[in-house]
C-alpha cells in the first residue's frame, strides 16, 4: 500500500472551523454511541469535514475533528491517512476516480483513460479553473457496466470515448448529466438482447401457489391413511454405517443358546451337557508343561 501523506503546507488552509451543519452532524453521529465511546463516529466525522472542505482533508479540518471527539490529533490522523476514500491533496470540483482493474481494462479502459489524460493531465493534477481532477483506483464493483468511473458520489458506466467527452463536456457547462449506464442500459441487464425471463407466467401471478399444490399431490398418500404407500418410499434396510467385511454377524441359520432361548428352548441340550461331560472328549494337558509353568 504507497505511503498517504498530507498535502504540503503551502495547499493548507490557515484555518478549518466546523459549519453549523457540521456540528449539527457531528452531535448526532456522536449520540449513537455510550458516553465516553464518542471516538466511534471518527469516520462519520472526517467524511462531513471533507465533504464541507470542498472534496479533500486539510491538517486542521483533522485536528477540528479531533477536538470535537475528544481524541488526540495523532490517532485522527491515523484513521484519515489509512482509509482511501479520504483525499488528503485538493481535488476538483468533479473528483474522477477512474477504475482500472481487469474487467474495465478488457472493456476498453485504456481509451477512457486517455481521455482523462488528454482532457485533465496526469493523476491528482486540479485543472486550472478547479473543475476536474482524477484518480486510478481499484475495482469499484461495477463489472457488468464496464468501463466505468466514478464522479463524486455517482457512477457512470458503459463508457466511451465518445460519451465520456460529451460527459466531461456537459459537466464542465453545468448541464445535466444522466448517472448511471451512458448507453441506456436498464441497470446490469444484457444491452438490446434480453433473451431470459420471456415467459409472462414468470411474472404475472399465474405461478403464485402452484408449489403447494404439487406439495400437497406428493403429500397426499401419507395424510390419507396410507402408511403402507408412504413406507414404500423409505428405504428396506438401512444401510451400515461401515462396511459389514469382517464383522461378526448372526445369522439366523445358526444353531446357538441364544436363539434357543429366544424361541422358548432350552439353551443347552441334554446330548450337549453329556458330551461336555465325557472325560475322554476333555482337552489333554501336558503336565511337565503345568509344573514349568508353576516354576516360571
Amino acid at each position: 500500500m504507497a505511503v498517504r501523506k498530507l498535502a504540503p503546507e503551502d495547499m493548507q488552509p490557515e484555518s478549518f472551523v466546523l459549519s453549523p451543519e457540521t456540528e449539527a452532524f457531528a452531535d448526532k453521529e456522536i449520540a449513537k454511541y455510550p458516553p465516553g465511546r464518542q471516538a466511534s463516529a471518527v469516520i462519520a466525522l472526517l467524511t462531513k469535514a471533507q465533504e464541507q472542505a470542498g472534496g479533500w482533508l486539510p491538517r486542521k479540518a483533522i485536528e477540528a475533528v479531533a477536538a470535537k471527539l475528544g481524541m488526540p490529533v495523532i490517532r485522527v490522523m491515523e484513521v484519515a491517512t489509512f482509509y482511501t476514500m479520504f483525499n488528503l491533496e485538493p481535488v476538483g470540483k468533479y473528483f474522477i476516480q477512474f477504475c482500472g482493474t481487469t474487467p474495465c481494462v478488457l472493456r476498453g479502459a485504456g481509451d477512457i483513460k486517455k481521455v482523462l489524460e488528454k482532457r485533465i493531465g496526469e493523476q491528482n493534477h486540479v485543472t486550472a479553473d478547479g473543475t476536474f481532477s482524477w484518480l486510478e483506483v481499484e475495482c469499484l464493483g461495477a463489472c457488468c457496466n464496464a468501463p466505468m468511473v466514478q464522479i463524486n458520489d455517482d457512477y457512470y458506466e458503459d463508457l466511451t470515448p465518445e460519451n465520456f467527452e460529451k460527459l466531461l463536456d456537459d459537466l464542465a457547462a453545468g448541464r445535466p448529466v444522466t448517472t448511471g449506464s451512458q448507453i441506456g442500459r436498464n441497470r446490469s441487464e444484457p444491452h438490446e438482447a434480453v433473451n431470459t425471463l420471456q415467459d409472462p407466467s414468470l411474472y404475472d401471478g399465474s405461478q403464485i401457489g402452484a408449489w403447494r399444490k404439487r406439495f400437497e399431490e406428493q403429500a397426499q398418500p401419507a395424510s390419507t391413511g396410507e402408511p403402507a404407500a408412504a413406507a414404500a418410499s423409505l428405504p428396506q434396510q438401512a444401510k451400515a454405517a461401515k462396511p459389514e467385511a469382517g464383522r461378526a454377524t448372526e445369522s439366523d441359520a445358526a444353531d446357538t443358546p441364544a436363539k434357543r432361548a429366544k424361541e422358548g428352548e432350552a439353551p443347552i441340550k441334554a446330548e450337549e451337557r453329556k458330551e461336555a461331560a465325557d472325560a475322554s472328549k476333555a482337552t489333554a494337558v501336558d503336565p511337565a508343561a503345568g509344573k514349568d509353568n508353576k516354576s516360571s
